[in-house]
């Protein structure tokens, strides 16, 4: 009796115990990354902004701050110095990193095609009647998209003035045709009442994926399931941002308070009518998805235009294990 009295006690005060020791254990740490984007906070960046606004990323185990890009930031140099885990950026930047040694590799591709175009007045019928124009081009497009435009058309680089993301000139003057993303400098142009034409120049042949997340090698081979989680994150993120745009909204007019509910919006309609996210190998693979197909041809492009060392193993600038299998579809 006094046995099973003490042995009863006993089995109430472990319980006890355990109990206590589990209010006071902290929950599971969930993994701190930083993502910088290309630019300051836009419609562009929606699918990650909407995995934090859902609490996509949480739900993962994952606590993601998202950092902004800029004119004067180097997103490439602040992942390999250890500041960021995963950056947005472009495939011609990666496989030139790459060329140069650096272990960059991108694991996922949000944009199936590249947003970058031009935007002409409404005189301008296609991309070959530019011969007698002005033509403003941002820093990395004199090295990216210029030297293959100038090409295809016959253009000289007597005709491009550089772009300082100053609308003025083109409003001033009907001469002048600018690069532009069809989501952003358009939307301005009509805030003026400006009638204006716009070409995609992935529709004419310009083949990289642009917004593609990257990381380094090292995570990779060191946190493939953290990786894993961050792509999956994003894409489901991108999904739901595309349905429902206004929980990412709100976040990025915080981090970006010059943008607009409007801006916004057009942003995410001309995604939709061009289908950025949702088409090409998108829409049979799942968003995000990549090909080899897709990264040689862009490899042979870079090589055809003096871009990119014919010796560089293109085929490490990316791994297709985190997405292959994902099939989240549109």
């Amino acid at each position: 009796m006094i046995v099973a009295k003490y042995s009863g006690a006993l089995k109430s005060l472990v319980a006890a115990s355990a109990m206590s020791l589990l209010c006071v254990l902290p929950a599971q740490a969930q993994e701190k990354l930083t993502v910088i984007t290309t630019w300051f906070a836009q419609a562009e960046h929606g699918g990650l902004y909407q995995a934090v606004a859902k609490g996509i990323y949480k739900d993962l185990g994952l606590d993601v701050t998202i950092k902004m890009g800029g004119p004067q930031v180097n997103g490439v140099q602040l992942l390999l110095a250890g500041q960021a885990d995963f950056i947005m950026n472009y495939d011609f930047a990666i496989l030139q990193g790459v060329e140069k040694g650096f272990p960059l590799v991108t694991v996922a591709a949000p944009f199936q095609f590249d947003m970058q175009g031009l935007m002409t007045h409404e005189d301008v019928p296609n991309l070959a009647s530019m011969k007698d124009k002005t033509i403003l081009v941002a820093g990395t497009g004199t090295t990216y998209w210029w030297p293959w435009f100038k090409q295809k058309y016959g253009y000289t680089d007597a005709q491009m003035r550089p772009y300082t993301f100053n609308l003025q000139p083109f409003f001033a003057d009907k001469n002048i045709v600018q690069q532009a993303f069809p989501s952003s400098e358009p939307y301005q142009a009509q805030q003026k009442g400006l009638k204006t034409n716009f070409f995609l120049l992935s529709d004419h042949g310009y083949p990289p994926y642009t917004q593609a997340i990257t990381t380094t090698r090292n995570m990779v081979e060191k946190k493939p399931d953290v990786v894993a989680k961050f792509v999956r994150g994003t894409v489901e993120g991108w999904k739901s941002f595309m349905a429902d745009p206004a929980p990412a909204s709100a976040l990025i007019k915080k981090d970006n308070p010059n943008m607009t509910d409007g801006q916004i919006a057009f942003g995410v309609q001309r995604m939709k009518e061009l289908k950025i996210v949702t088409g090409g190998d998108a829409a049979r693979l799942g968003i995000g998805v990549m090909t080899d197909e897709r990264w040689e041809k862009t490899a042979k492009f870079m090589v055809d235009a003096g871009l990119l060392k014919s010796t560089t193993d293109w085929k490490s600038a990316y791994t297709t294990q985190f997405v292959k299998d994902l099939k989240v579809l549109p």
